[in-house]
């Protein structure tokens, strides 16, 4: 839900940053440093609820497997659980790697999702493979099971189940016949298989604009209309941090900067420490430069900030809806970040 601008407000508020464009949150379940990934479980369905009464279009969540740092492993299971726990926002998957599973079991698992939320359900859908070459075994999948050929048949044996189109005889039950929004992430040529299936584009992420934009273009130059979608939809994701202070919002970017350096460096995405940890760490100079530029590119600041910045990527983009994937150690400072870019955007509170 959106307000209308108010110009003229006494307290002098400014217009949201885009004219009719929705904003979601993808929350990635990060294991904190001291805490248990229960508890990161149960933060993201504290979350979601939050984010209903701010006002927020969707709440996404997503699939890693065997990263410390992350105990989102079962995104349709924890999509379930923050259904339940809601009323009206949209729940759905940023999201399911389809070479990890078989297009029916995903289509069952949706349509069991739907069946149970009806309307409340979105579902998706993305080609990334496992982070080591542990994960992947233990998926029995390689790296070539992320080609864009056989990427392109998953989705479109997916899509099949729920239009009743399957070769095989067999009917995917009970998601034969429902609609489940269908949304393709992407990164690269992504666009394009996005584009040819006539499907909703997530694109990220906003630290690399003139990419962004290229595949912003591709994707609307070669959409073709289908029956999930008539006309492009764009979905642009990234970090924005909002605070009171420049400084303040830079701090919320320490963490997840230092676990993504680590890394790097290390091979293992670790839970994510507090900011003052961060802030004493001795680096090597190999980490320095990972943590440095995971600190760049990202929309960070006060309101008035952050309001300029958005203007600026929507109007390049033309983007219809932004899917924010802040996260950091501290989730009281996180959940004020996202009230206020609920007022940057102008959203209504439920």
């Amino acid at each position: 839900m959106r307000s209308e601008p108010r110009a003229d407000s006494p307290d002098g508020a400014q217009p949201p940053p885009g004219e009719g464009v929705r904003f979601s949150v993808l929350d990635r379940s990060r294991v904190r440093e001291g805490h248990t990934p229960a508890e990161a479980l149960r933060d993201s369905v504290a979350l979601a609820g939050e984010l209903e009464r701010l006002g927020y279009h969707r709440f996404w969540v997503a699939e890693h497997h065997g990263v410390p740092g992350v105990a989102g492993s079962a995104p349709t299971v924890l999509a379930a659980a923050v259904a339940a726990a809601t009323r009206t926002i949209r729940v759905g998957t940023g999201g399911v790697m389809l070479p990890n599973h078989r297009p029916l079991v995903v289509a069952e698992q949706f349509g069991v999702l739907e069946s149970l939320f009806p309307g409340r359900i979105d579902m998706g859908v993305g080609r990334s493979v496992g982070f080591t070459d542990g994960v992947r075994r233990a998926l029995g999948r390689d790296k070539d099971a992320a080609g864009s050929e056989d990427y392109t048949a998953q989705l479109d044996e997916l899509l099949g189940w729920f239009r009743g189109t399957s070769p095989t005889g067999v009917r995917a039950r009970p998601a034969e016949g429902l609609t489940v929004p269908p949304f393709v992430l992407a990164l690269g040529e992504g666009a394009g298989i996005a584009a040819r299936a006539g499907l909703p584009l997530v694109i990220g992420d906003l630290r690399n604009r003139e990419k962004l934009r290229r595949g912003v273009d591709e994707y609307r130059a070669a959409f073709r209309p289908s029956g999930w979608a008539q006309r492009p939809y764009v979905v642009i994701s990234g970090t924005v941090a909002v605070a009171g202070s420049p400084e303040e919002a830079r701090r919320l970017l320490l963490p997840e900067a230092w676990s993504m350096a680590y890394a790097r460096t290390h091979g293992t995405f670790p839970p994510l420490p507090p900011a003052e940890r961060v802030e004493a760490l001795d680096m090597t100079e190999k980490e320095r430069g990972f943590y440095a530029s995971g600190l760049t590119g990202h929309i960070a600041g006060t309101e008035e900030q952050v309001a300029d910045e958005l203007r600026t990527v929507l109007k390049e983009t033309g983007a219809q809806e932004v899917l924010v994937t802040t996260s950091t150690y501290d989730r009281t400072a996180l959940l004020d970040s996202y009230r206020r870019l609920a007022r940057v955007a102008g959203l209504t509170p439920a």
